[in-house]
């Protein structure tokens, strides 16, 4: 059997078929199953795990790709373990009456915090009804208006007591707005003309023996007439007057200080009487809590400390009046009947995250109290479980940071940015710190979650569990069934029509196309569901009551339409002459590669044209585009891996004097990868050995030092990329691709190649070595080495030494002339040739 023949892969290898029988159904309506989540044992266990434990910094970080059902299937097992929990505390906010800037924290079992959220509302409308029927109380002004008749009297006994004392010292003692002002008094007999009026009410008589005196204010210009010692005297009773006014004034402060006190007693007494059935009402409605009770007490002490806000708003609707401190803001609200809490932050902003503080502006002014401050994600989840995205919360300023700080800390203070940021303090609120019992799911790809491993020392303290979603799943019957299931599932979840056991085994092999392996599945559900949908629009847009297999071959190719312009330029350059690609005939040092673009949604395989030019001279091989830096550093290990192999074969016994120029022709891109290397290799050894290489056989492979062809990713690809190439230049029958053998088990193969190779018109061979692959390329022995080293006559190793050999001695010919020339070298008579191969004659 020839090495075409051998090293063919059979058509029923090129992809794996479901057994449409072993399903066993007809449609997707007859399976009833709940399959959620399949494929994902590991994961499934850590994240059961995880929910269980209950220790500080067992936090659990989900690892997979997007689409693997990571995210649904954790918040999906985090509400079914909530809705077993009991429901958390509520937290409230209340005014501090000690501190008015750190409003207090209590928390309050489940559901209360809504319910004395309305009864403090309902207080307050209470307080008003209740104080202002209390002091409208006629029994209350005839208290309090006794309490000010007895002032009114004791104060006229002081004012009495203190013009008496004045009159007996010859003064009078007048009010005026800036005060008492003491004024002495003159007695002198009246004049003629006054005796016959009526006497003024400032005047006084007084009956001195038969004579009557009248009694008048001393005027200024009469003070400033008397003598210095009598205005001295004067003086003198005067201070002494006003000594006694300011005592006299003190008393009546002190007495105006006891009505005050008496009223307020008074007032006191009645608010009490009146608020003690309200507020004993409202603390039987609540459960047992010193925390609340003492906020209680000092509620009802300022009740009663400005009671008369009550009662003016009872007395006018419009009087402004802020009862705000009398009531609650409600923080966090639990249902009683609900659970654990299950929150899913998807903008895990600081703000979002943390909660905040809220401002008003008031006339150009900021404004805010206790009732503006918000919760976050982590205090809503307080007592239950929260699940964040970890590209969007490190993608968040100071998100990560926070967040670290409240699962260590176990407490969360509100806190704005400005009081992290702020290069000045401001003012603002300082709330109670709330105690934080919260269980984090973090969902990140493997990227992220080996970052923050690397970058972040205290991110192992605190997500201590890690749940890895598997990108791919075994396919055997049983997970093909299973498969099955999970598609009928979605189909009823979303009211699509059923899908038929062809539709469904060919949905199955699309999963393990995904993954390029006819032994495993994909996870990626989302891909899986995005066919499932497109091929049931496209049923119902035909009129159909099922999806068949057609309805899905078809939502395939619609959606590659959709996706593959760029394929189709490269395609058309092609047609067009553009790029050249010989895809017949043979030539030396050349060959067909193959080559994988990878788009953001779309990628396929291309041919490139490889050439190899070899010379005389010491260079070795050298790669065109590394030299100007176009190829990555996997590539550049290809190529070193290549040239350790030509030493290994031809170098035993003699150095490799050569200098090869190995090209990827009309490639303007950078390149990286060593699924090239194999092809590199035969494309040097064709141009060293002379012998041409077949131009319609598309090869890929990397190769070890040993000559031995390991397996590259993206088989599926090529394969097809080069089959489009021979199909649009016309299918010949002879063309194929040579892969590793080793990736046998990845084809899955799209039906146009499939229908190609069942006609013949198409091959795909593998190979495991070198020698096997020159070989179909050249239709050559590859050669074998015999004990002293040297290959088989005619075979393309020996060909290759050959060539290398001759190299070599010209070269030595060429420096020993030159040296000579140049007087350094010896004579050529008495030196011998020990290079052990022919020249060009032919001769020994």
């Amino acid at each position: 059997m020839s090495v075409l023949e051998l090293n063919k892969v059979p058509l029923e290898k090129l992809r794996k078929r479901t057994d449409i029988a072993s399903l066993g159904f007809a449609t997707t309506d007859e399976l009833v199953c709940n399959e959620q989540l399949i494929g994902q044992t590991r994961a499934v266990s850590a994240i059961s795990y995880a929910l269980e434990v209950d220790s500080k910094g067992y936090n659990l970080f989900v690892v997979g790709n997007p689409g693997s059902g990571r995210t649904t299937y954790a918040l999906r097992e985090m509400k079914e373990r909530a809705a077993k929990m009991p429901p958390p505390d509520d937290w409230i906010y209340v005014y501090n009456f000690d501190e008015p800037g750190e409003p207090l924290a209590i928390n309050l079992p489940a559901g209360y915090g809504k319910k004395l959220d309305s009864a403090m509302e309902d207080l307050v409308e209470d307080l008003k009804v209740n104080l202002g029927k209390a002091f409208d109380n006629s029994e209350y002004e005839d208290s309090k208006a006794s309490l000010v008749k007895d002032f009114q009297e004791r104060v006229g006994e002081l004012m009495e007591s203190l013009r008496s004392y004045a009159m007996e010292q010859n003064f009078s003692i007048k009010r005026t707005p800036q005060g008492f002002v003491n004024l002495p008094l003159i007695k002198e007999a009246p004049k003629a003309e006054e005796i016959a009026d009526s006497e003024p009410e400032s005047q006084e008589e007084e009956k001195e023996g038969e004579t009557a005196l009248v009694t008048r204010e001393m005027q200024p210009e009469e003070f400033e007439k008397l003598p210095e010692s009598e205005q001295s005297a004067i003086q003198k009773k005067s201070d002494d007057i006003a000594a006694h006014t300011l005592e006299t004034l003190r008393v009546m402060r002190e007495r105006e200080k006891e009505l005050k006190e008496r009223i307020k007693e008074l007032d006191g007494e009645i608010c009490r009487t009146a608020i003690h059935p309200i507020l004993s009402e409202l603390r039987e409605k609540f459960p047992e809590d010193a925390k609340l009770s003492d906020w209680m007490d000092k509620l009802a002490d300022d009740i009663i400390d400005n009671y008369g806000m009550f009662v003016a708003a009872t007395r006018d609707e419009n009087a402004e009046a802020d009862f705000s401190r009398f009531t609650v803001n409600v923080f966090v609200s639990n249902d009683p009947d609900q659970g654990a809490p299950v929150i899913r932050e998807t903008n895990p902003t600081y703000y979002n995250l943390v909660g905040k503080i809220e401002y008003e502006s008031r006339q150009g002014y900021l404004y805010t109290d206790f009732h503006r401050i918000k919760a976050g994600a982590l205090q809503k989840a307080c007592g239950g479980y929260l699940l964040l995205e970890a590209e969007n919360v490190l993608r968040q300023f100071m998100s990560w940071d926070a967040l670290k700080r409240v699962l260590t800390s176990g407490e969360l203070t509100v806190e704005n940015l400005g009081e992290h940021l702020g290069y000045i303090p401001v003012a603002s609120l300082r709330p109670q710190a709330m105690p934080v019992n919260v269980k984090v799911v973090m969902v990140g790809t493997y990227y992220l979650y080996h970052l923050l491993n690397v970058y972040d020392p205290e991110f192992q303290k605190i997500f201590k569990i890690k749940a890895d979603f598997e990108p791919d799943m075994p396919r055997d019957g049983d997970m093909e069934y299973r498969m099955a299931c999970v598609i009928a599932q979605f189909v009823r979840d979303n009211g699509h029509i059923p899908f038929t056991a062809s539709a469904a085994g060919a949905v199955i092999e699309c999963a393990a196309r995904l993954v390029d392996d006819q032994e495993r599945l994909s996870t990626q559900f989302d891909k899986i569901s995005e066919l499932l949908t497109e091929a049931t629009v496209w049923a119902r847009m035909d009129g159909s009551e099922i999806v068949d297999l057609e309805h899905v071959k078809r939502a395939s190719r619609e959606s590659k339409n959709r996706t593959n312009l760029i394929e189709e330029r490269y395609l058309r350059a092609y047609e067009t002459g553009v790029m050249r690609i010989d895809t017949a005939g043979s030539v030396v040092g050349q060959i067909n590669g193959l080559t994988v673009i990878s788009l953001v949604d779309y990628t396929f395989g291309h041919p490139v044209r490889i050439s190899a030019n070899v010379y005389m001279g010491e260079e070795g091989v050298v790669n065109i585009e590394r030299e100007v830096k176009l190829t990555g550093p996997i590539h550049n290990k290809g190529l070193l891996t290549l040239s350790s192999y030509l030493g290994r074969m031809y170098a035993h016994d003699m150095p490799i004097a050569v200098t090869a120029r190995i090209a990827f022709e009309q490639t303007y891109g950078g390149i990286e990868g060593d699924s090239a290397s194999s092809t590199e290799l035969y494309c040097l050894l064709s141009a060293l050995s002379g012998v041409p290489l077949r131009q319609d056989i598309a090869v890929t492979g990397s190769v070890d030092q040993f000559g031995g062809i390991q397996a590259i990713g993206g088989v599926n690809e090529k394969i097809e990329g080069f089959f489009n190439y021979c199909k649009a230049g016309g299918l010949t029958g002879t063309q194929g691709v040579m892969i590793p053998a080793r990736n046998v088990r990845h084809l899955m193969l799209n039906d146009d190649v499939l229908e190609a190779v069942r006609g013949g018109m198409f091959s795909i061979w593998a190979v495991s070595s070198i020698d096997e692959g020159i070989e179909i390329l050249t239709g050559v022995e590859a050669g074998r080495a015999d004990e002293s080293g040297n290959f088989t006559e005619g075979s393309i190793h020996s060909l290759t030494k050959t060539c290398l050999g001759g190299w070599l001695r010209r070269s030595a010919r060429l420096k020993r002339s030159l040296a000579k020339k140049s007087g350094k070298g010896g004579d050529d008579d008495d030196e011998q040739d020990d290079i052990p191969f022919e020249d060009d004659s032919g001769e020994e």
